[in-house]
């Protein structure tokens, strides 16, 4: 859906036609969401936009600010996190959305939906004076800000998975909970690929070097730079905690299988005995000039039972008085 609005300090009108609207007295702001190439070519000659920059928020580049003569590109990118069969199954899913900043006019465009910037949308209709006594370049500034709050709460999600995650791993070592800490690391580098980059796109905002942000604006982008400052800082502590928690998995594993190993070599070193006894006595020379006396004893076969049970219960007990068991 295309929508095209004029704001000034009195008032704000809606307009169908785009180069009236384009024409008109005041801030000119299109607003293109959800809608194919086909438009977004259709509304970028309305205001002499460059084929490359459509394509360029078509294809979804990484965040990037790019300066022409008449205006200045930003693409930022919208993120949510997209559900799977479990909680551990969610991935970043990430929309792109260009901003083209004019003299006085402002253009976004967005070929999935764009809710955050609806509510820019919404403020200016209701008459929200700081946006409608400045320029494009504010409107730019809160539709960049938005779009960033909306990393804080991914963020928030992130970190409760890996509270999650850190209560799994003291408590169990099955293949789930390994899947859930690789889920977990995946969605922070995946956001690290997002967040780092939009940093350096509005950090060229925040010096002002386009020439269409005006000196005025330029703290407010500043504001931005230093919540996405935050956000890479956040997201490489988060980091951090996961790969700790992987390794929690894997001392507690390693432990795990020590534990077992010990059990089994406790159990082994029991049976030797017992197995070089039955051994000896396997070997039946009652026929033999060296006949075994005790293979003539009439209680040779419960003593040697009892015998080998001794043997078995005084190991037993050497082991667990030195914690072996």
């Amino acid at each position: 859906m295309t929508t095209a609005l004029v704001y000034r300090a009195d008032e704000v009108t809606e307009y169908d036609d785009l180069a009236a609207a384009r024409a008109a007295r005041g801030t000119t702001w299109v607003h293109a969401a959800g809608v194919d190439r086909a438009e977004m070519e259709r509304v970028a000659d309305a205001f002499g936009i460059h084929s490359l920059s459509v394509e360029d928020v078509f294809n979804g580049v990484r965040p990037k600010t790019e300066e022409y003569d008449d205006y200045t590109l930003v693409v930022v990118k919208r993120a949510t996190l997209r559900g799977g069969e479990t909680t551990f199954d969610e991935e970043i899913s990430d929309v792109p959305v260009g901003v083209f900043v004019g003299s006085d006019w402002l253009v976004t465009l967005t070929p999935g939906p764009a809710d955050p910037i609806d509510r820019v949308r919404q403020a200016v209709h209701s008459g929200d004076e700081r946006l409608l006594h400045r320029g494009a370049d504010f409107t730019a500034y809160r539709i960049i800000d938005v779009i960033v709050d909306e990393y804080f709460a991914l963020l928030d999600e992130i970190e409760d998975d890996i509270e999650t995650v850190e209560d799994a791993v003291t408590t169990a070592t099955d293949i789930e909970t390994l899947e859930a800490i690789n889920s977990v690391r995946r969605e922070l580098l995946s956001f690290r690929k997002l967040a780092w980059p939009t940093r350096e796109a509005v950090g060229v905002l925040a010096r002002g070097d386009p020439a269409q942000v005006d000196e005025e604006t330029e703290k407010y982008f500043r504001d931005v730079y230093d919540h996405l400052v935050q956000l890479v800082d956040l997201t490489e502590t988060y980091r951090d905690l996961a790969s700790g928690a992987r390794d929690i998995y894997l001392n507690t594993l390693s432990q795990s299988t020590n534990e077992v190993m010990k059990v089994l070599t406790v159990v082994a070193t029991i049976f030797i005995p017992l197995t070089f006894v039955v051994g000896v006595y396997g070997m039946n020379f009652g026929s033999s000039p060296y006949n075994m006396p005790e293979l003539a004893w009439p209680y040779a076969y419960p003593a040697v039972m009892v015998g080998m049970l001794l043997v078995a219960l005084v190991m037993l007990s050497y082991f667990r008085g030195q914690d072996y068991i």
